[in-house]
């Protein structure tokens, strides 16, 4: 289960993703660029220049929204493309329970809470 806390600084809540998350993915990645590594690694590789130009599309005041659109989707697809390789089970979300959503939710709800306390309390002194 998700553990949300308070970044170093106090002012963001974190939800840290677990090992028990990102290992499986990453896993079967690699093992998938074993099997493949022309294939996989030209994904990769057009991956990355595509979440290059998202990236450069988000930040740049110069670049029109319709361009972003077509950066975001051309990322999406290269992605599609990369996790079509990884097994179904290790690329799903998280699943939580009744309860440990409650569980969740409510240490979000304390954490937001204090965050919001501070910095109340900081802008009235």
């Amino acid at each position: 289960m998700m553990r949300p806390t308070l970044d170093a600084a106090g002012d963001h809540v974190r939800l840290p993703v677990g090992d028990d998350l990102l290992a499986p993915l990453l896993d079967s990645l690699a093992i998938a660029y074993t099997e493949d590594p022309d294939t996989v690694g030209h994904l990769l590789a057009c991956h990355a220049d595509r979440a290059l130009a998202l990236d450069f599309a988000q930040f740049s005041e110069s670049v029109p929204e319709h361009v972003r659109n077509i950066r975001a989707a051309e990322a999406d697809g290269t992605r599609e493309a990369l996790l079509a390789r990884v097994p179904a089970e290790d690329q799903a979300d998280p699943r939580l329970t009744a309860d440990d959503a409650i569980t969740l939710a409510t240490r979000l709800t304390r954490l937001a809470a204090h965050i919001r306390h501070h910095r109340t309390n900081r802008n009235h002194r």
